[in-house]
């Protein structure tokens, strides 16, 4: 029986690496420059990668202790360059790498986002990627005229509309409304150009977008909600789902989870690709790993790791004892991150200063061995039903990518778990994704969950 294929995705921030990738010995200090984007995304497109992918804030992190202070020196979560633009670099760098970058439906308009990832699609040749995020940190709503964020049901309910506003800019154009004749003088078919007319309780939008349908049709849209509420998003909306799991039991029960979901939406599961968080440290013996990620850990102050987990779960965790458990939360940003944390720190008895030094560093899926091991652990984790795929995480950069790109990688293709040559152009088609005909946002708009 043929093993089925692994999709990677490369997780980079467009500043430091982490909390503290950064201080590895081995990370190049130049994030502030094109070169280093460049160079990167070279590297994952020598190894296949299906694409990279840029996370994004729109604040300064301010949850521990209400002050950016510890984000500034710690760099946890700062600084973050605008990642379209860095898109734009590494896509003039390949010829393949899709390129996905994180933009909030909290705090931009439909018609300015449906407009850029409509250009970049065009201009890499169909690689595009949107993360749709709700914004998860009250931070960030301070920047935008807001003391805090809405309620997480109101920010999905508001996510939701600005889909189908910009599915409906991205379908504004056919696929043949170009003609560009020039012997006629006809330049396009305005019969199939349609206004978007949208009038919502969030937007107001008359249209149509002012760039032609695109190579993709729409933009892959990736989505990492955990919540109820953002698992069902995810599953109407999302082509692939970037998540973080504790354990291989848990990303089994999340993986079954996500492609009943999307069946019960009328979709082919298997439309729905699953991208479990990988932070892999290689090592020539298995020792040598768990020395490397040792002495990586030991770079973490607890404050630092804390100064982190404050920003994902938007809580400022100074304000409990340091030596005692993990509190109990009520309402968090990122509830992924909450209940992994929640369950490794039960399991091991943590404090939660204990539990800053561990975030400041963790290994998200185990992946701490010879690369032999980590791609038997891979291996491991497509066989049991827990993921289409890993999104890999590098501690440190480009050194880390390039790690994985060279020791890794060639023992995937050994096995056929990994394509040795792109086949397609497109990222749907790196993905094994269909491409949206025009219309298909009415169709997701108006199902309803069984």
């Amino acid at each position: 029986m043929a093993k089925r294929r692994m999709h990677l995705a490369a997780f980079m921030n467009a500043g430091a690496q982490g909390t503290i990738g950064w201080r590895h010995p081995d990370a190049s200090g130049q994030f502030l420059s094109a070169a280093y984007y460049a160079d990167i995304a070279r590297t994952l497109e020598r190894a296949c990668f299906d694409m990279a992918f840029i996370p994004d804030s729109l604040a300064m992190p301010r949850s521990l202790g209400g002050s950016f202070d510890p984000a500034v020196r710690w760099g946890s979560g700062t600084p973050r360059l605008d990642p379209m633009p860095v898109l734009s670099i590494m896509a003039a760098a390949t010829t393949h790498l899709g390129l996905a970058a994180t933009v909030s439906t909290g705090y931009h308009q439909p018609f300015n986002l449906a407009r850029a990832f409509s250009s970049l699609d065009h201009l890499s040749g169909g690689r595009a990627a949107w993360n749709v995020v709700t914004s998860f940190q009250d931070a960030e709503a301070q920047n935008f005229g807001e003391a805090r964020l809405p309620p997480r049901d109101a920010r999905y309910a508001k996510a939701e509309e600005f889909l189908k506003v910009t599915a409906q800019l991205w379908d504004s154009w056919g696929d043949d409304s170009l003609v560009m004749d020039k012997a006629s003088g006809v330049f396009g078919r305005p019969e199939t150009v349609k206004a978007t007319d949208h009038v919502g309780e969030y937007f107001k939008v008359q249209g149509p977008l002012g760039v032609p349908r695109s190579p993709q049709g729409y933009p892959v849209i990736v989505q990492a909600g955990s919540s109820p509420a953002g698992r069902d998003f995810a599953a109407r909306w999302a082509d692939v789902i970037f998540c973080s799991h504790e354990s291989l039991e848990t990303a089994v029960a999340f993986y079954a989870d996500m492609k009943a979901r999307a069946a019960r939406h009328g979709r082919d599961p298997d439309q729905l690709k699953v991208l479990p968080a990988a932070t892999t440290v290689i090592g020539d013996t298995a020792e040598d790993a768990l020395a490397r990620h040792r002495a990586y850990e030991n770079l973490v102050e607890p404050e630092a790791g804390l100064s982190r987990l404050s920003y994902h779960v938007n809580v400022d965790l100074s304000r409990y004892d340091l030596d005692g458990p993990m509190p109990s939360l009520e309402e968090v940003g990122v509830e992924g991150h909450y209940r992994e944390v929640l369950e490794f720190a039960e399991r091991e008895k943590l404090s939660l200063r204990e539990i800053g030094k561990w975030y400041g560093a963790r290994n998200e899926g185990d992946m701490i061995g010879t690369p032999e091991q980590i791609a038997d652990r891979m291996e491991l984790w497509m066989d049991s039903g827990a993921a289409d795929g890993f999104m890999i995480q590098a501690t440190h950069l480009p050194a880390a990518f390039e790690d994985f790109a060279q020791r890794v990688v060639p023992i995937l293709q050994q096995r056929g778990l990994m394509r040795e040559a792109y086949s397609g152009q497109t990222l749907r088609e790196h993905l094994g994704l269909t491409r949206p005909e025009r219309g298909e946002w009415r169709r997701r708009a108006l199902e309803t969950t069984p």
